[in-house]
């Protein structure tokens, strides 16, 4: 059984004391993660915001880790980020939690016991659900759920391996609770969005059933509770199958772009409109990043003069359909087909970017060039790489978008090629910081791109 940890209230000055057992290990833990940002930067400090027994043996932590700041497009980041730990504490560590083990506490108050990320232990997953079955508070977390949804307990719960930038547990197959990892102020679009959807009706997106989040240090969401889809598929992987078969993916591709501009007209109808976008603003800020990102990735510098030229063409042209909410970082990872129907998911945004400007009212063309990038990231896994299909795959997309949205993307060209180069742009940062044998994919399409008429 785990020993019962007690955490009383404390102090600012109190708030310290956790770190005396857990800050060794978690500078050493936090840099591993698949969900921690700050990779390429050292951690040079730990600070304990918040501190919570949610149950004995499990702590509720928001923890504050500093680094070295680094350029990135669109500025400098913060020096530091905040992240969620839920942490388990026991004398003896099961050998199922293996895998979850950060290591033995030498020192302070949790001296001598093994801590492990508690999101591994079924217990505590279980005793996570029964809290948001029964809304209310503990210390600064507060629980609450739809009071016309039935939630029921004891369902197994089981952690899901492919983590990105949050952690996710699956409730016998019925419910998906995401579990934010970095956390900003504010409530998350991934909960604001999908509530604000389904008061509109719209049935593309599964209703959050019940969620929690903290008032201190400063409210925020922690996490979400949504239907689970158990036999739906991920659009990259039906996308990849599809390409190892020889298999034409175009029908697919053209119900996915009816089911987008389902989601964005219901997104006008949830959230009001900015208008007509911003054309000339919007093209500083990609210059903005271009620039940053070349001086990041020196092998965007022979490109930049044609990448701003397609920004320079933003700023001249008419201005397109009104700024609106839109997804925000759509890519065929964040749409799933069940049967024939294609769901969204994912509205939190490009996680890098600061929680105010996820929420700012956008072009839905974002969205669409984000689409047609993961189609053409999709041709390139195998060799040889098949630009045709991408193409089809494109035309599909945006046949099927303008049948339902009223506005063809493909004739608001200057636009969609800005928004691609940005998109472009974005991808060849994270794939020289990530993942550098991926660099390729977005390097040829910048070479396109950076040619007008690209």
């Amino acid at each position: 059984m785990p020993k019962t940890i007690t955490v009383r209230p404390r102090t600012a000055v109190g708030l310290d004391e956790p770190l005396v057992s857990l800050g060794g290990l978690l500078r050493q833990w936090l840099p591993r993660q698949r969900w921690f940002a700050g990779k390429d930067r050292p951690v040079t400090d730990l600070t304990v915001l918040s501190v919570t027994e949610l149950f004995p043996g499990c702590l509720h932590l928001l923890v504050h880790a500093s680094h070295a700041p680094v350029p990135t497009p669109g500025g400098t980041p913060p020096p530091g980020d905040c992240y969620q730990l839920l942490l388990g504490l026991r004398e003896h560590l099961a050998p199922r939690l293996e895998r979850a083990y950060l290591g033995r506490a030498e020192q302070g108050p949790f001296a001598g016991l093994a801590v492990y990320d508690a999101l591994h232990d079924p217990r505590s997953a279980n005793l996570l659900l029964e809290r948001l079955r029964q809304p209310g508070a503990a210390g600064p977390l507060r629980f609450d759920a739809d009071p016309d949804a039935h939630l029921p307990g004891g369902l197994p719960p089981r952690l899901l391996d492919a983590e990105q930038s949050n952690s996710s547990i699956v409730y016998g197959d019925a419910y998906i609770l995401k579990v934010f990892r970095r956390i900003q102020p504010g409530v998350n679009p991934d909960l604001e969005v999908t509530a604000a959807l389904a008061a509109q009706g719209c049935t593309r997106v599964p209703a959050p059933v019940a969620w929690f989040g903290t008032t201190a240090p400063e409210p925020a969401t922690l996490g979400v509770l949504q239907p689970f889809l158990p036999d739906a598929t991920d659009g990259w992987t039906l996308a990849l199958r599809a390409l190892a078969a020889g298999d034409d993916f175009t029908a697919e591709a053209r119900e996915l772009g009816r089911a987008m501009a389902e989601v964005h007209l219901a997104l006008a109808g949830a959230f009001p409109s900015a208008g007509p976008g911003e054309n000339g603003r919007t093209a500083e800020a990609m210059c903005a990043r271009l620039d940053a990102a070349a001086h990041a990735v020196p092998a965007l510098l022979p490109f930049v003069p044609g990448l701003r030229a397609a920004f320079g063409a933003l700023a001249t042209c008419d201005s397109g359909p009104p700024a609106q909410r839109i997804h925000g970082d759509l890519h065929l990872g964040q749409v799933l087909r069940a049967g024939r129907d294609w769901f969204v998911i994912d509205f939190e945004g490009e996680p890098s970017r600061p929680l105010a400007e996820r929420c700012v009212p956008q072009s839905p063309v974002r969205d669409v060039a984000g689409m047609l990038r993961s189609f053409d990231y999709a041709a390139r896994q195998r060799r040889p790489w098949r630009p045709e299909w991408a193409r089809r795959c494109r035309e599909a997309f945006c046949a099927g978008y303008a049948a339902r949205a009223g506005w063809d993307p493909r004739k608001k060209h200057a636009l969609l090629r800005a928004h691609e180069t940005d998109r472009a742009v974005y991808e060849v940062l994270y794939e020289a910081r990530h993942r550098p044998d991926w660099l390729p994919v977005p390097m040829a399409a910048i070479k396109r791109l950076a040619v007008w008429g690209g």
